[in-house]
C-alpha cells in the first residue's frame, strides 16, 4: 500500500501522517550528529511476561512528565533546547501539543523494538505520537490486530511519521532486527502525558 506523501489518510480505526522529507536530508544529518552528541543515552530493562531483559537499543526521556511502561519508570530530564526546537516543528503538523519525548538509539541492525502499541493510560484514549527519524534508514511495520493488514515504512533520515486517531487501540507498529549491516539512527517520539 503506497501512502501519499505529506498528507493525513485514513486507516481502519485510525490516522497517519508520512513525510519521508520532513527535514532536508543535509540538515538531518547535522541533527543527527547534534543528537548523539547531547542526549544522555542510558542502557534500560524492561519486565516482559515476568522475564526481566536490556531494550535492545539505547534511549533517553525528556519533558515535562515521568512515563511508564512494561515495568519501567523513566523519570524526565530538562528539555534541551534542540529537542525543544524540533518539538515545535512536529506539533505544526500534529496540530497539538507535546510534553515528553522518548528518544531511541538504535546502534546497528541489531538493535530493534518489537511488536507494540503505545496504549499506556497516561497517553489518553486517542494519543498522537509524532516519530521523526536521523540517520540510517530502517523498516517500520504497523499491522492491525484484527485484519492483520500491514504497511511498511522505510524510515528515512529527516522523515516524519504521526499516529492518531484509534492507531494504539487497533494497530501495533515494530522496528524489526535486521542481517543487513546498519550503521546508527536516532528516533524522537513526541507524545503528550496527562496529569496526574
Amino acid at each position: 500500500m503506497d501512502l501519499e506523501v505529506k498528507k493525513w489518510h485514513s486507516l481502519q480505526g485510525g490516522k497517519l501522517y508520512w513525510d519521508p522529507q520532513f527535514i532536508a536530508l543535509e540538515e538531518s544529518y547535522g541533527l543527527f550528529e547534534s543528537l548523539r552528541e547531547q542526549i544522555q543515552w542510558q542502557r534500560d530493562n524492561i519486565t516482559l511476561f515476568g522475564k526481566t531483559m536490556p531494550i535492545p537499543r539505547l534511549q533517553s526521556w525528556y519533558g515535562d512528565k515521568r512515563y511508564r511502561y512494561s515495568n519501567l519508570t523513566m523519570e524526565p530530564r530538562p528539555w534541551l533546547a534542540l529537542l525543544s526546537d524540533l518539538k515545535v516543528r512536529c506539533e505544526q503538523v500534529a496540530m497539538t501539543n507535546f510534553n515528553s519525548v522518548l528518544a531511541n538509539l538504535y546502534r546497528d541492525g541489531n538493535d530493534s523494538n518489537g511488536w507494540h502499541s503505545d496504549n499506556e493510560p497516561e497517553l489518553g484514549e486517542q494519543p498522537i505520537i509524532a516519530s521523526l527519524s536521523f540517520g540510517e534508514t530502517r523498516k517500520f511495520h504497523i499491522k492491525h490486530k484484527e485484519t492483520k493488514q500491514k504497511i511498511t515504512f522505510d524510515l528515512v533520515s529527516g522523515s516524519l511519521l504521526i499516529m492518531a486517531g484509534d492507531m494504539q487501540r487497533d494497530w501495533q507498529h515494530c522496528v524489526p532486527k535486521t542481517k543487513m549491516p546498519k550503521s546508527e539512527r536516532i528516533n524522537l517520539t513526541y507524545r503528550y502525558i496527562k496529569p496526574d
